[in-house]
């Protein structure tokens, strides 16, 4: 869902990097009052897998592939500020490192899967949560506003376009609202999936009510999440998925792929996830996904760490 330079016009551009610029301004300086320093490397974690997972494209037929977008997943974590912040880390990092996703669009990519897809789906999710306890609540809510979150993201990129005089709203938006609500399947399941298997091991993460850990810290958690991360970007991101995204999909489909730039106004050293010189591709995209899971846990662990007050430690998780 990454939108390339091309697909936008001025105005659009120029509107969305503001919505992008004044969502994450609000993110920044509610992490600064509200996140526990204690969760500092959460947010590292967080950017890392959400990078990582979003490299494993799976087949949703059509000839065409999906993947993790994680916004929700990252909120249940750490809340929708901490979220925003963990999910523009991830954009701006594909966007100069890896040339996915536009320099002139990073706004728009920021607004629809940092702050609407993000934000929103997490205010599903707090709704959700309330209408069904314990476990299988929980399994439930991050389930459907999984769905919700990628769908709702998927129909701000469709709004852009039409704004954009790109494509008209009414051929566009019922081709990217089939395609992201099947992609969205994929969006649930996974997202699900992580947040048992955590309510599983650490409860407290995830679960209302669920005792608390005051002195508790994550480094061990850490620690193995990132060599987990790590060994799917170099192991399993080279033979993922080939087929088109679900925009590149719809843009091939009725006709607007052309107006994409081809070559970045900002030239990216690992472009399309490749180690630029190395024969093999498969080595080529396993040594740059583990460049840019690397990359995104220190950012994201150090503006967590220069944002979190040391005041804080002991204080609930943002947005609980």
């Amino acid at each position: 869902m990454h939108i390339p330079d091309g697909f936008l016009d001025a105005k659009t551009a120029a509107a969305t990097g503001a919505l992008a610029v004044g969502g994450l301004a609000l993110a920044l300086r509610q992490v600064r009052t509200r996140l526990p320093r204690r969760r500092v490397p959460l947010m590292g974690l967080a950017a890392a897998f959400v990078f990582a997972a979003q490299m494993l494209n799976f087949p949703v037929g059509g000839g065409t592939s999906g993947h993790l977008v994680g916004g929700v997943l990252a909120a249940v974590l750490l809340g929708p500020s901490a979220a925003v912040v963990v999910m523009s880390a991830v954009l701006i990092v594909q966007c100069f490192l890896f040339a996915d996703g536009g320099v002139l669009a990073l706004g728009a990519n920021v607004f629809n899967m940092a702050i609407v897809g993000t934000v929103g789906g997490y205010g599903i999710y707090r709704v959700a949560r309330r209408m069904v306890s314990g476990l299988r609540g929980l399994v439930f809510a991050s389930a459907f506003a999984g769905w919700c979150s990628t769908v709702m993201a998927a129909l701000g990129c469709t709004g852009e376009l039409a704004w954009s005089r790109t494509v008209s709203w009414s051929v566009v938006f019922p081709a990217m609202a089939n395609i992201h609500m099947l992609i969205s399947l994929g969006e649930a399941l996974i997202t699900a999936l992580v947040v048992v298997g955590i309510a599983r091991a650490r409860p407290e993460l995830v679960e209302e009510g669920a005792p608390p850990r005051p002195s508790e810290r994550y480094g061990e958690l850490v620690g193995f999440g990132v060599l987990i991360t790590l060994g799917l970007a170099l192991l399993v991101s080279p033979f993922v998925c080939e087929w088109p995204d679900g925009l590149e999909k719809v843009a091939a489909t009725l006709g607007f792929d052309r107006k994409a730039i081809e070559h970045p106004l900002v030239a990216s050293p690992l472009a399309d996830y490749q180690w630029p010189g190395m024969k093999s591709a498969v080595w080529a995209t396993a040594l740059a996904g583990a460049i840019g899971t690397v990359v995104v846990f220190v950012l994201a662990f150090v503006l967590a760490r220069v944002l979190a007050p040391k005041s804080k430690d002991d204080a609930p998780s943002p947005g609980r």
